[in-house]
C-alpha cells in the first residue's frame, strides 16, 4: 500500500537534546488543556527531573496530563518519578511492567518503544529521543546524536489519534478507569505549512509493516542516492533486497552506523554483513564521536523520515514504533545536511581492506553473533517474517559464510 501524504504541514527538524529539549519544555509550560507523553526511557537525570517539574507545573493549571513510560525501557519510572508525578495531579502508567527480569516470555520483547508528545491536539513531537539526559552516558560517548521533528498542520491528527488510543488501550489492561479519556473535541489541525508528510506507526494488529513498507517504497523508487543514519541496523530479507536492487540500479548508497554502542551483540551481528555491502558498492561509516541513536533516512534530497525505529527485527516485527515520512525538498536537504557533517566530524568509512586485516577469529566472533541474533529472533516466533524460511541473507550463501567465519 502506497503511503498516503497529508499536505500544509509545518515541519521542524531538532537536532539532539540541545534542540529538543528546550523546545519540548517551551510546549509543555504552554500546555493549556492535554499533554500526552509517551517514552520508552525515562531516566533518572537532570533532564528527567527538569521535564518532571514542567509536567507538574502543567497539571498543578489544570492541564490533564498523561504519561505512558515502557516497563522495561523506564524499569526505574515508578520508583523515581511515578510519586512524585502522581501527587501533582499527572496521569502516568507504565507499559508492560517487568514482573521478572529473568524470565524469557515473548511478550518481554514487545516494547513501547515510541518517543510521541501531543500538547492540547496543536503542536506534536516525533523522534528517537527518549527522555534523558544526552550527556547521560560514559565519558566517551557524550552527547548522544539523535533527531526529532516538532509537527504542526494536518498529519498531527493522526499523531493524536495514535497517542489517545495507546492511552486508551493501557489504562484498559491496568483497571485505570478513573484515567479514562473524554471524546476527542472538534478536528484539529489546519494547514499551517507546505509541507506533505504521512504518520506511520508499527502495531502488531493493523499496522504491522507499515514503516517498513514505506522504506522500501522508497528504496525501489530511488533515482541517485539513499542515505540512512540508523542506531541499529540488521535489515531482513525484504530489506536487504530493496537496497542490493538499488545499488545494482547505480544509486550512491550510504549507511552511517555506530562505532560506539552499549548493544556489542547487535554491533557485532551488524558486522557481519559488512563484506556484503561493501560488495555491491554501499558504503559505511561509523559515527566514532559519541552514542549515535538516530533512525532517519532521505533519499534523492526529496523524502526523508524521523522515527523511532530501527532497521532491525526487533523494531520492524516487534516493538510499537513511530515514525514522520516527509516529502520535502528543504526539510530533506536540512537533514542530509546534518547527516553529512555527521559522517564528516564524527565517523570513520569502513572499507574492505580493514575487514580483511582482521583476525580470524574476530570476524567469527561477527558469524556467531548474527547467528545468535538470528536464533533469538527465530525463539520469538517471527522469524519467517524477518528472515524468510529458506533464505539466507540475500547474495549470501551458507558455503560462503562458513569461508568468512574460517579465513
Amino acid at each position: 500500500m502506497a503511503t498516503e501524504y497529508l499536505a500544509g504541514n509545518r515541519l521542524t527538524l531538532l537536532d539532539s537534546g540541545t534542540e529538543y529539549f528546550p523546545a519540548l519544555l517551551a510546549a509543555i509550560e504552554g500546555a493549556n488543556r492535554e499533554i500526552f507523553l509517551e517514552s520508552y526511557i525515562y531516566a533518572d537525570d537532570a533532564i528527567g527531573h527538569e521535564v518532571a517539574g514542567a509536567l507538574c507545573r502543567a497539571a498543578a493549571r489544570g492541564v490533564i496530563v498523561n504519561v505512558i513510560v515502557d516497563g522495561f525501557g523506564g524499569r526505574n519510572f515508578a520508583a523515581d518519578f511515578l510519586p512524585r508525578l502522581s501527587a501533582a495531579g499527572v496521569r502516568a502508567m507504565l507499559y508492560r511492567p517487568e514482573l521478572g527480569r529473568f524470565r524469557l516470555r515473548r511478550h518481554r520483547l514487545r516494547r513501547l518503544h515510541r518517543k510521541l508528545v501531543v500538547i492540547d491536539a496543536r503542536l506534536a513531537f516525533v523522534g528517537g529521543i527518549n527522555i534523558i539526559d544526552d550527556n547521560n552516558a560514559p565519558a566517551d560517548m557524550r552527547p548522544r546524536y539523535d533527531y526529532a521533528v516538532q509537527v504542526e498542520g494536518p498529519v498531527l491528527q493522526s499523531i493524536h489519534h495514535a497517542v489517545r488510543r495507546m492511552w486508551e488501550i493501557v489504562a484498559w489492561v491496568n483497571f485505570k478507569r478513573r484515567f479514562r479519556l473524554a471524546p476527542p473535541g472538534s478536528p484539529c489541525c489546519p494547514p499551517l505549512g507546505t509541507q506533505r508528510a504521512a504518520f506511520l506507526i508499527r502495531d502488531n494488529i493493523r499496522h504491522r509493516n507499515d514503516i517498513l513498507h514505506a522504506y522500501i517504497e522508497a528504496i525501489d523508487a530511488a533515482r541517485e542516492e539513499i542515505l540512512i543514519a540508523n542506531a541499529y541496523f540488521l535489515p531482513g530479507v525484504r530489506f536487504g533486497r530493496a537496497l542490493q536492487m538499488a545499488a545494482r540500479r547505480g544509486i550512491r548508497i550510504t549507511i552511517l552506523l555506530q562505532g560506539k554502542t552499549d548493544h556489542p551483540l547487535l554491533r557485532f551481528a551488524t558486522q557481519a554483513l559488512y563484506s556484503l555491502a561493501l560488495e555491491q558498492g554501499i558504503r559505511i561509516f561509523e559515527y566514532e564521536r559519541s552514542f549515535m541513536h538516530a533512525k532517519v533516512a532521505v533519499i534523492d534530497g526529496e523524502w526523508a523520515t524521523v522515527g523511532s525505529s530501527n532497521i532491525d527485527p526487533f523494531s520492524l516485527l516487534l516493538a510499537k514504533e513511530a515514525n514522520v515520512v516527509v516529502r520535502d525538498r528543504d526539510f530533506a536537504g536540512q537533514l542530509r545536511s546534518s547527516i553529512l557533517a555527521a559522517l564528516t566530524d564524527g565517523a570513520r568509512e569502513t572499507r574492505s581492506e580493514d575487514l580483511m586485516s582482521l583476525p580470524w577469529h574476530s570476524r567469527f566472533l561477527r558469524w556467531l553473533s548474527y547467528g545468535v541474533v538470528r536464533a533469538l529472533v527465530g525463539i520469538t516466533g517471527y522469524g519467517p517474517r524477518h528472515w524468510q524460511a529458506g533464505e539466507e541473507t540475500p547474495g549470501l550463501k551458507p558455503a560462503e559464510k562458513s569461508n568468512a567465519a574460517a579465513e
